[in-house]
């Protein structure tokens, strides 16, 4: 049996770690090396860190920002945001970054999942996936933090990407994303066996069964999850002793 991860998520805007619900309705959740420092301490399998406003304002990744992240922790750390080109990515992982996230520019410039994967390794790209159900059983991708909907079939979408070369798919229900209220289980399962790479869910951890249903009902690899850290509702252990009491194989 596979080894479930359990990821916490950076959202970072301006320098400090922020949440919302539905991607909006932004709050403070704190500084992003201090809580890095946390889930590296609680065990993390890994860290993510989503420069999110990276792509609507045109810019980079802050690279200062995941140099001093990166510094302070030993877990493996994907960073997304921003990134458009091959030097982009060099970059990130220049700066300390074990993986990188393509979201938006993955859908714009398709080609750059191949170019990645053939420069650094399937292992090191991760493409990530905000999907929004639009009609029953049928979700569509949406980029740019959420504020365009590109049209895609979110399930042509990430077999396409896993074609061009991504390692793994970290997918969002935007409909779930900081409601407390469970993880897409229908969306996820249906990712999750339709492509033969690991899929990470996020989107919707509210209680600790929420954990244990998306891994196991709905097939996940990974759970990442913010708000339920970031304010302490659960610590990584707490989910982890949960998980190995129901059966699943994590890394204690």
């Amino acid at each position: 049996m596979h080894t479930k991860r359990i990821i916490p998520c950076l959202d970072v805007k301006a320098g400090r770690v922020v949440k919302g619900t539905n991607f909006v309705d932004l709050r403070d959740a704190g500084c992003p090396i201090e809580l890095a420092q946390k889930y590296d301490e609680q065990l993390a399998d890994e860290l993510v860190f989503l420069d999110i406003t990276a792509s609507h304002e045109q810019r980079q990744t802050m690279l200062d920002v995941i140099k001093n992240t990166a510094g302070q922790v030993f877990m493996p750390l994907t960073v997304g945001g921003g990134l458009t080109s091959l030097e982009d990515i060099r970059a990130a992982l220049k700066a300390g970054a074990d993986k990188i996230s393509l979201n938006s520019a993955a859908i714009k410039n398709p080609d750059l999942i191949k170019d990645g994967a053939r420069s650094f390794g399937s292992q090191c790209i991760v493409v990530a996936v905000d999907a929004k159900q639009v009609a029953a059983n049928k979700w569509e991708v949406f980029i740019n933090g959420g504020r365009i909907n590109t049209g895609l079939d979110v399930v042509t979408w990430v077999q396409k990407a896993v074609l061009f070369g991504a390692g793994e798919i970290l997918l969002t229900s935007m409909d779930k994303d900081g409601t407390g209220s469970g993880y897409d289980l229908e969306l996820t399962r249906i990712i999750s066996e339709s492509i033969d790479v690991p899929v990470i869910a996020s989107g919707g951890a509210g209680d600790l069964e929420d954990f244990y249903n998306v891994l196991n009902y709905a097939k996940a690899d990974a759970v990442l999850a913010a708000s339920v850290f970031h304010y302490g509702k659960f610590s990584i252990p707490q989910v982890k002793q949960y998980l190995k009491s129901k059966g699943l194989e994590v890394r204690l």
